[in-house]
């Protein structure tokens, strides 16, 4: 699977990719382009969306979607159409976070491009093409919506026993879509498990608060090796001895890159604002 569609800096036609969680990379010839006459992009239903994000995405998990899009390839003969690929678009982690951004605009009317994975089958420039597309159907689908905001995480991620779990991007796809570059997100530790899966600080305070949906996050601390609750203690004590007694290690994060797109008329305000930072193009170090 292709996960945000990352070029390592080789110069040649590589692409990043992720099957079953696991990265690889694969040569594409010059030659090979996507031919949009055979895909489709439209909207598709949450639960085979969250199935493919789920199985595919290094993170193995699938964020509180607004509108989850679906790439089809059309196959030879009449056979039908397959799901080569999902995006989802997503409640940003915070309120606060499109204003940001988006002065003028309320929480609401921005999303986050929370997950983008694409299947082998892909050609090159498939990310380009679907991402490019996702947006005229989230505009079709959700006129309200104004702005996208996407994260990139120029951090590679490695387990315990020293294999690379995530690594690392500076947002080279969306550069190519002519993103508007915000420049860095707020440096933060982050709480990691021995496989180096980064436990969600919104999934923490869920469960701390004994948020309805607070079950997700009892499951992931569990099976990242959390001891278990005991009796009597309360779920913020133990999300506090979990973390302090468990196999998890905090880290300093320099912050994700911000990329954001304006959609309708604000696609030409975007474009008029004061000069952005130049995108990056160097991978950073987490510092332990």
């Amino acid at each position: 699977m292709i996960v945000f569609g990352e070029l390592p800096h080789t110069g040649t036609d590589v692409s990043q990719r992720w099957e079953r969680r696991k990265d690889k990379y694969k040569v594409r010839p010059p030659e090979e382009r996507i031919d949009p006459s055979r895909y489709d992009v439209e909207p598709i239903l949450q639960g085979p969306a969250k199935t493919y994000i789920e199985t595919h995405h290094y993170s193995g998990s699938y964020p509180a979607a607004r509108l989850n899009v679906g790439l089809f390839e059309r196959q030879l003969h009449g056979q039908g159409r397959r799901l080569v690929g999902v995006c989802v678009f997503s409640v940003p982690m915070q309120k606060a976070v499109i204003p940001k951004y988006a002065p003028a605009l309320t929480p609401i009317e921005g999303v986050e491009l929370g997950r983008l994975v694409l299947g082998d089958e892909v050609p090159f420039y498939g990310e380009t093409f679907f991402v490019s597309r996702a947006f005229r159907v989230l505009e079709a689908e959700k006129p309200d919506v104004k702005f996208i905001v996407s994260y990139s995480d120029p951090v590679p991620r490695k387990a315990e026993d020293g294999s690379l779990v995530m690594p690392g991007h500076v947002g080279t796809i969306y550069q190519a879509l002519n993103a508007r570059y915000f420049g860095r997100g707020s440096r933060r530790g982050l709480w990691m498990d021995s496989s180096g899966l980064v436990l969600s600080e919104r999934m923490l305070h869920k469960v701390r608060t004994e948020d309805s949906r607070m079950g997700y996050g009892i499951r992931q601390l569990l099976a990242s090796g959390a001891p278990p609750k005991t009796f009597g203690e309360s779920y913020a004590d133990w999300v506090t001895r979990a973390l302090d007694t468990g196999p998890f290690s905090k880290v300093m994060h320099p912050g994700n890159h911000v990329y954001g797109w304006g959609l309708g008329r604000w696609k030409r305000k975007l474009v008029m604002a004061q000069a952005a930072p130049a995108y990056p193009k160097q991978k950073d170090v987490l510092v332990q």
